[in-house]
């Protein structure tokens, strides 16, 4: 019954919540090639421009997680929306500044700022709303939204690129992700006072170890705060002393360097390298995001499957991640076809490889510390996105050096490889780390798991 149903209402808004920020960060990508040639950028200006989004995103996660944590996630996701829209109009109005490319600059920083908070608040509402069984379904569908939002934005962006010019991509996400705020600020709401959840709901969600009990707006303390209050009391360094947390902090970078690609140049490649026009490569691009999308659900049901089947939250989580995450090398074998079609199957392939891959976020709701899990989720999506400020910049940096995009499909496809590597050999058993001495581990399973 819908009545009973209140979590997943919650889980779709939070979900639409990221879909709206990757859509907005993507803008570029898809107003690139018009923009860069009616501005004067060069390959290695935009580099830059895709970059300046992940300078900020990274820098700007660890004060999110913690903001989140105080504040809670509503005010600090309703925020980020008002800001990071009002930045994506203004991008449309580039053209207007004497100095471009530092205009660009500017706004693409405070996006990447203001956009911070949705990772580190999206940790805390899975981990608040859906029980340890439900988690891999509840953090897969919320995945899922990068890849809707590619599958949605994209070709709406090169129709509007195509039929009004660039320009008007970014005015009308703004005008959207304006409305979208309006929508959050009066539907969310913690469990502990949600008007609508049943006292059934919320004890099936307390039982199998939902945090019901997180408070609407938190009462997080800096590092200094809490050790006064408690010399035991876990901070940011004690996140880094875990090999787990910190396998996993690298598999996440390794990830994210693939998205990247995807929301950045991959809209460029189409044209530059197939020698696409915008309204067909907006199209074109729609389709490897939809099957990572499919690739990001289908996980979530594999990895709660094989939880109840095998009652190992270690064997539910690395298998599905081991499988997808090697299926995105393909992407490399574009480097030794000529048609089209191809080419998009490749892609799709490795984009579902990386969808069905990608179960960080339920890692984290499962492992981080009870009472750091906004600045957890900050840590983890920190380090993931200076794969942001790496990977555009290097295959820009390609492009100028080689003119193709040859070495670096190579380089983006690899890292799924090694990102394996790490939850194998790194990450070792997934668990709750909690650091604090003399406090109990546990898997967050309500029955005894096996490893």
């Amino acid at each position: 019954m819908l009545r009973q149903r209140q979590r997943f209402l919650i889980l779709a808004l939070i979900t639409i919540v990221l879909a709206f920020s990757t859509g907005d960060r993507a803008t570029l990508s898809v107003a690139g090639a018009g923009m860069s040639k009616e501005l004067g950028l060069t390959p290695v200006q935009m580099g830059w421009l895709f970059s300046s989004f992940a300078w900020a995103y990274v820098l700007a996660h660890i004060p999110a997680g913690w903001l989140v944590d105080k504040l809670g996630a509503k005010r600090t996701v309703l925020g980020g929306l008002v800001l990071w829209s009002v930045c994506t109009m203004f991008m449309g109005a580039a053209g207007w500044f004497s100095a471009v490319f530092v205009a660009l600059l500017m706004l693409r920083f405070l996006l990447g700022t203001f956009e911070a908070p949705v990772g580190p608040a999206s940790g805390r509402v899975i981990a608040a709303w859906f029980p340890s069984q439900e988690r891999g379904v509840a953090g897969a569908i919320f995945n899922s939204a990068q890849y809707l939002s590619l599958a949605v934005f994209t070709p709406l962006m090169g129709w509007l690129d195509h039929m009004f010019g660039w320009a008007h991509v970014f005015s009308v996400m703004g005008a959207l992700g304006l409305l979208l705020a309006l929508l959050w600020w009066r539907m969310y709401q913690v469990p502990s006072e949600h008007p609508k959840l049943t006292p059934e709901e919320f004890e099936l969600m307390r039982s199998g170890g939902a945090l019901v009990d997180l408070p609407a707006r938190g009462n997080a303390d800096t590092a200094a705060q809490r050790k006064a209050k408690d010399p035991d009391a876990p901070g940011i360094l004690d996140l880094f002393k875990s090999r787990m947390l910190s396998g996993i902090f690298l598999a996440q970078y390794c990830i994210t360097a693939i998205t990247w690609f995807f929301v950045s140049w991959f809209p460029t490649y189409l044209v530059k390298e197939r020698h696409m026009n915008i309204l067909t490569a907006g199209f074109v691009a729609s389709v490897p995001a939809v099957a990572g999308c499919i690739g990001g659900v289908l996980t979530g049901f594999v990895s709660d499957w094989l939880l109840k089947r095998t009652g190992s939250l270690t064997t539910a989580r690395k298998v599905p991640i081991t499988i997808g995450l090697l299926l995105t090398a393909a992407m490399i074998g574009c480097n030794y076809v000529d048609t089209d079609w191809v080419v998009v199957a490749l892609m799709s392939l490795a984009f579902f490889g990386k969808g069905f891959g990608s179960l960080g976020w339920t890692v984290v709701a499962d492992t981080a510390p009870k009472s750091m899990i906004g600045l957890t989720g900050g840590v983890f999506n920190a380090i993931g996105n200076t794969a942001g400020i790496t990977t555009p910049v290097v295959i820009g940096y390609i492009l100028g050096a080689t003119g193709s995009f040859h070495e670096a499909l190579v380089f983006v496809g690899l890292h799924g490889v090694v990102a394996v590597a790490s939850y194998w050999l790194l990450v070792g058993r997934i668990e709750r780390f909690e650091p604090k001495r003399g406090a109990s581990k546990s898997n967050s399973v309500p029955a005894p798991v096996k490893v």
